[in-house]
């Protein structure tokens, strides 16, 4: 597990090819590596990572295809920086909210408006994830914390402070940047347990508009 607090930006320095699936090699910047070991976690730009060799500088990690397709490491290449952090210690002080590290989809960067002291950010994300981003709530963009601050549709905008800008690659960002998207973990348990005995069943995701009324939540 994660917190969506980002402990360093890294590097990218190698993509290697073993067949379908590639290993990747990351400089992990001003990370502390001397704790890390082989079989740990580091989420890389909001991705999990088994750490397969590591170094005083750097890690190495296996990204399988499925990974690959699901999220942004398809438009990666050498030279590109990453959000690093390391799994979260159960006596450590939790800064963010839960990341699991699992990719919900890739958006895209629609709009950036600077302000005096912070930068406005819109995001487009998949349509299919809209249910789950909410005004005021918790998403994960690259592997980061954020609150969203307006919703419009599946599109939805953040308030960057010039310190994130700083410390994370969302100072990189340009209209049309891919991001990796994780939504909070709690609203798919809320909407898991909302189908109650349906969740039996082989079409129990679909959560209608007719099941919400049908069980009180619309009026």
């Amino acid at each position: 597990m994660f917190t969506g607090i980002i402990e360093a930006v890294g590097k990218i320095t190698s993509l290697d090819d073993l067949g379908q699936d590639i290993r990747l090699t990351v400089q992990s910047g001003k990370m502390d590596m001397s704790d890390v070991h082989l079989g740990d976690s580091i989420a890389t730009n909001g991705v999990c990572l088994t750490v397969v060799e590591k170094g005083d500088n750097y890690y190495r990690a296996d990204v399988s295809a499925e990974t690959i397709k699901y999220t942004g490491f398809a438009h990666y290449q050498n030279g590109s920086r990453v959000n690093l952090e390391k799994a979260m210690r159960p006596d450590s002080r939790f800064g963010g909210h839960i990341v699991s590290g699992h990719v919900d989809g890739v958006g895209k960067v629609i709009g950036i408006n600077e302000h005096t002291r912070y930068v406005e950010v819109w995001v487009k994300a998949p349509d299919e994830l809209a249910k789950y981003i909410a005004h005021k709530g918790s998403i994960t963009v690259d592997g980061v914390s954020l609150t969203v601050n307006e919703v419009k549709g599946a599109s939805f905008m953040l308030w960057l402070i010039p310190h994130t800008l700083k410390e994370t690659v969302i100072g990189d960002y340009k209209v049309g940047t891919s991001v990796n998207l994780e939504v909070d973990v709690i609203a798919r348990y809320l909407e898991r347990l909302m189908l109650g005995e349906r969740a039996a069943q082989d079409n129990s995701e679909d959560i209608s508009m007719s099941f919400l009324a049908e069980h009180g939540y619309l009026k």
